[in-house]
């Protein structure tokens, strides 16, 4: 089923696409792509298409359209998870000028697994070459639990790039049990460059690092990679218990709510700006500027941000996903009224790049205090998703209204039960 969907997506049936790969570089047509061929094939687990994969790997044509289909063979063999494409993808280790190649041969190794001590070493030695793709090869070498390649992984645990130094510490814990270094991991939650804080919260939930928890939830990046790491430790801590459902849904309500009061904000202003640059800094991919931003609104601009942001929200929002998403906490926050629409508007949006605002503006609404909002909020809680059943439940709560919803504490989700039941017994119908 999977393979057909994505064919429909592609216009490109799996026979086809083993047919691209098989065709020589020189007789394809202008429409024609390999790559996408290559794609295609990740989901399409048939031994035809895994030879086919295989073959792709072994056409070493130096043009760059065969260099970038030969990657993507190389990942979707991976993605398949085939052991008999391991011999194919480990003779790749080899190619240690197309770092492109050699990331996506190392990666797939980790998603296919192997104890062979041949392969791992191969991989391990990686390490000593210049400018390869360190992070990904230490990733690779912790999943696969390859603890010879210990000392090679302690040389990178001063990286000037702190996302490979990160996966160093980290895997270092990992293999020896070691935390002394691990508050340097924690302390990269709060680094200048947004992308280490993000890949830090993977390598914490990797090393199944407990006392992070109270970080993460704190850490300026966006709320759905925050969100990932409490649920995933959560849920591991829950099987030992190393934690708690009632310790971690303070915790939850905390990220979803997602107030940067509740954050370590890193950036700071010189002086107050004006609110038209407050605007646009809500539209930042670094998530940390944005939350600044929402902060100084509301302790600066209080009175008069609404118009504006509505103004942007018109021009703009629709096109910008993060932008549309802090539009919507604000508007709840200021308790700007002539906000209603919009707000109904983001609990209703449909687009993928913009689920994670409906349960910004189910708690917005919540905020707004209008109890027209009552009837939409009690539908969220059919949602699919359950961090939009759980916003739901807490903007009910703020507006007042509790009965009927005792149905959510049989959720299927731990966390919305969970947060039913404390609702149910602050406020027993």
């Amino acid at each position: 089923m999977a393979a057909d969907r994505f064919a429909g997506l592609f216009s490109l049936p799996e026979a086809r696409a083993i047919e691209l790969l098989d065709t020589p570089i020189d007789q394809l047509g202008e429409d024609d792509s390999r790559y996408t061929a290559a794609a295609q094939l990740a989901f399409c687990p048939s031994d035809e298409s895994i030879a086919a994969l295989i073959r792709a790997i072994g056409n070493t044509d130096a043009s760059l359209d065969n260099r970038i289909a030969r990657r993507k063979a190389i990942e979707s063999l991976g993605k398949l998870k085939t052991e008999r494409g391991l011999a194919a993808i480990a003779s790749c280790l080899g190619e240690t000028h197309d770092t492109y190649t050699i990331e996506n041969a190392v990666w797939s190794i980790g998603e296919i697994g192997t104890h062979d001590p041949a392969i791992l070493d191969r991989v391990m030695q990686l390490l000593q070459f210049p400018n390869q793709s360190y992070r990904a090869i230490i990733h690779t070498l912790a999943k696969l639990d390859y603890q010879p390649a210990l000392s090679a992984i302690q040389a990178f645990v001063e990286h000037e790039d702190k996302t490979i130094a990160s996966a160093a510490i980290a895997t270092l814990y990992r293999f020896t049990g070691d935390d002394s270094h691990m508050e340097q991991v924690m302390e990269f939650l709060y680094h200048s460059h947004v992308y280490t804080r993000r890949l830090c919260i993977q390598d914490l939930i990797d090393t199944v690092y407990y006392p992070a928890i109270p970080e993460i939830a704190k850490a300026p990046v966006s709320l759905v990679f925050r969100m990932r790491g409490l649920r995933a430790l959560g849920e591991l801590g829950f099987a030992t218990g190393n934690v708690t459902q009632a310790d971690l849904l303070p915790k939850t309500e905390q990220v979803l709510y997602d107030h940067p009061r509740d954050l370590q904000l890193i950036h700071a202003y010189d002086g107050v700006p004006e609110l038209p640059r407050l605007i646009q800094e809500l539209y930042e991919t670094d998530f940390g500027r944005a939350y600044l931003a929402t902060a100084t609104i509301l302790e600066h601009y209080a009175d008069t941000a609404g118009p504006a942001l509505l103004e942007t929200f018109v021009a703009k929002a629709r096109e910008d996903y993060g932008g549309y998403y802090h539009v919507m906490k604000l508007l709840g926050w200021l308790k700007y009224a002539p906000g209603y629409d919009t707000l109904m508007e983001g609990l209703n949006v449909a687009e993928p790049q913009f689920m994670k605002s409906r349960p910004a503006a189910a708690i917005a609404l919540g905020e707004l205090g209008d109890r027209a909002a009552i009837p939409a909020l009690k539908a969220c809680l059919d949602a699919r998703m359950w961090d939009l059943r759980f916003a739901a439940l807490v903007a009910l709560e703020k507006l007042g209204n509790t009965a009927g919803l005792a149905a959510a504490i049989d959720d299927n989700d731990w966390m919305v039960s969970t947060k039913a039941k404390q609702l149910m017994a602050n406020h027993p119908e």
